[in-house]
């Protein structure tokens, strides 16, 4: 990175924060610490207007009339979050042609969800967000469950895990099915720019792709991989050791898509093998006992194909 970039970066982490403390996100949640990076991409100047399925951040940060936003905010139902905020952002078009918005005033439209209301609930209306076009920025914490309503799977939920239903026990190994890969399947509507990342050490990487998807003419998505204490069930102080175990065993590769093209941001110098990550949670405590070693191998074998196309993707084979 130049060193303007670095120097960039580092103004980035002493922005006015735009969610405010006194939310009730659990200690430990990497929704939070991934939210505020992202609204660290936002210049000072820009006003935004921040759209939120119901899930764990809504309820959290958000009760009438309390808010922790700095920002315009608007609660939408689980499915139409990116509805919502296309619609919104239409409007304020319209407004700008009329003339009934004043010239200077430049507005960003952001809506964020988990994985229960992006990857499954709210996927119909994400998709049509991103294929009309509508300059704005889908954000997806992605906690890998239905955290808000008692940590039950979702399409996000990776394979072994234990949840509320998918429990663990003499006839059971957890979730069976694979977990869907979300960006592929935005990058496919061919907007301008998709991005994965998650918590790194010194947040340059989300703090880059925020800016990017953000400041990108068009629709953008980030998807961000934010674990959960309770449903993860690891110790709080964790959770950015979690985050990197995550990229280092190359569970969750680092990667954007900028108009097209796939580029692979960090390629681990020695790929961690998996147990490295599921280790630590306590809804893979399973895996570990007598007996389940084709378990984790099969784990193994499906993020080793996973990189092994995300490689082939970004020309890097």
């Amino acid at each position: 990175m130049s060193t303007s970039g670095n120097y960039r970066l580092k103004n980035m982490l002493k922005q006015p924060e735009r969610l405010t403390p006194g939310h009730r996100m659990c200690a430990g949640c990497g929704a939070t610490i991934a939210i505020r990076a992202v609204l660290r991409g936002l210049q000072p100047t820009d006003h935004a207007v921040i759209g939120n399925a119901t899930g764990c951040l809504e309820v959290s940060s958000y009760m009438y009339p309390y808010t922790s936003w700095e920002d315009s905010y608007i609660h939408n139902a689980f499915e139409n979050a990116g509805a919502t905020l296309g619609g919104v952002e239409t409007a304020y078009k319209a407004l700008k042609k009329k003339g009934k918005l004043a010239p200077d005033e430049n507005y960003k439209f952001i809506t964020f969800g988990g994985d229960g209301g992006t990857y499954d609930i709210g996927l119909q209306s994400l998709s049509g967000a991103m294929e009309r076009g509508h300059d704005m920025v889908y954000v997806c914490y992605d906690n890998g469950a239905y955290m808000n309503t008692g940590i039950q799977r979702s399409s996000a939920t990776p394979m072994f895990a234990d949840t509320t239903t998918t429990p663990v026990g003499t006839e059971s190994d957890g979730k069976i099915q694979y977990r869907k890969d979300l960006a592929a399947i935005i990058a496919e509507h061919y907007v301008p720019y998709v991005a994965q990342s998650t918590l790194t050490r010194d947040f340059s990487d989300l703090h880059r792709k925020s800016e990017k998807a953000i400041y990108t003419e068009g629709a953008a998505f980030l998807n961000l991989c934010t674990p959960c204490p309770r449903g993860w069930r690891y110790e709080v102080s964790d959770v950015m050791e979690i985050c990197r175990l995550a990229v280092e065993t190359c569970y969750w590769p680092l990667f954007e898509v900028d108009h097209g093209k796939w580029i692979l941001n960090y390629e681990p110098a020695k790929k961690l093998p998996i147990e490295d990550f599921l280790r630590p949670q306590g809804r893979f405590a399973h895996l570990f006992k007598p007996g389940n070693e084709h378990l984790i191998a099969l784990f193994q074998e499906e993020v080793d194909k996973r990189w092994e196309d995300l490689l082939y993707r970004c020309n890097r084979e």
